[in-house]
């Protein structure tokens, strides 16, 4: 029950760090299928902290806000609210500092089982080549539908408000893009889902002549080459596509290197970005089209440096 006698002060490190964990013990649930009810859990908070269950369900919003900055999945029904107090700033870094395992949330949803019969015939020259293998341990089960759900693209638009000092902070020291860069099965889900996407889209189009010369081009001839799949438009033209995936929101920054943005500025009729988010959960996509720098704000991270 909601003590009156906390309405309108500041939360304690204590209330704090109790609905954070509160909030990382739904995430774990949500993303193992498991159900469970938001209210029943904000009331069993709220008997615990005496907040009131409109000032948990606000606070829970809050933190699906940061840890969309920092790229982890949110749970449904708790849309992020920017609006929030500082202090929770240091109760998610000691919950991130404490349990290091939170940043494995939502692997299990992309680490994806054997390929079945009709999908290896999507594989270049009809070989497994290039297609996910079993991880050990795992169990054969039905693979990923290659529809995608597309959205548009971000409009250009004003640059974003500085995040708050604190954030800014929280977000350089976890660096999502970083995280996600080193995600070696991340990147390889996000292509995978897009390859198997565009054999779809034109067998399904009636072009089965241009699915069959779909590649998988990180896969067949490695990373260097600027984009991760060669595909077509109807007319047979190229379409060069950059896959970039994330388990967090749509505005989870991303790495992007000095070779795919030549390719970009050099070929921007068939280059094209693909950005995949939301991945172990429902899995959504927009397009960016060159000039990469109309829709996305580009900071350099690091410098190549030489002597002489």
């Amino acid at each position: 029950m909601e003590d009156l006698s906390k309405v309108g002060t500041d939360w304690s490190s204590e209330e704090l760090d109790a609905i954070v964990a509160d909030y990382f013990a739904m995430l774990v649930a949500q993303q193992a299928g498991e159900t469970f009810v938001k209210a029943h859990r904000a009331r069993a908070l709220d008997e615990q902290i005496g907040r009131g269950h409109k000032s948990i369900e606000f606070k829970h919003m809050n933190i699906s806000a940061v840890l969309a900055e920092l790229g982890l999945p949110n749970i449904r029904g708790y849309r992020p609210m920017s609006n929030y107090q500082r202090a929770i700033l240091p109760a998610v870094e000691r919950y991130l500092d404490d349990h290091p395992d939170a940043w494995d949330i939502g692997e299990a949803a992309i680490a994806h089982p054997l390929v079945p019969s009709w999908e290896r015939e999507f594989a270049p020259n009809g070989a497994k080549k290039g297609l996910p293998q079993p991880f050990p341990g795992m169990a054969e089960q039905p693979s990923i539908s290659p529809v995608l759900i597309f959205e548009d693209a971000p409009s250009p638009g004003a640059a974003r408000k500085p995040r708050p000092e604190g954030l800014e902070r929280l977000v350089r020291k976890f660096d999502p893009a970083a995280r996600d860069h080193r995600n070696r099965l991340l990147g390889h889900a996000g292509e995978e889902r897009v390859f198997l996407h565009e054999k779809a889209r034109l067998k399904a189009a009636g072009y089965s002549n241009l699915a069959d010369k779909v590649e998988w081009t990180s896969q067949v001839r490695g990373d260097g080459a600027g984009y991760d799949i060669k595909s077509f438009h109807t007319s047979g033209a190229e379409r060069l596509i950059e896959v970039k995936s994330t388990r967090g929101a749509r505005t989870t920054p991303f790495f992007i290197s000095r070779n795919e943005l030549s390719l970009a500025h050099e070929r921007p009729d068939h280059f094209r970005l693909y950005r995949l988010y939301d991945f172990s959960q429902t899995p959504r996509l927009f397009k960016l089209k060159p000039p990469l720098e109309a829709a996305v704000t580009l900071e350099a991270e690091t410098w190549r440096a030489r002597v002489g």
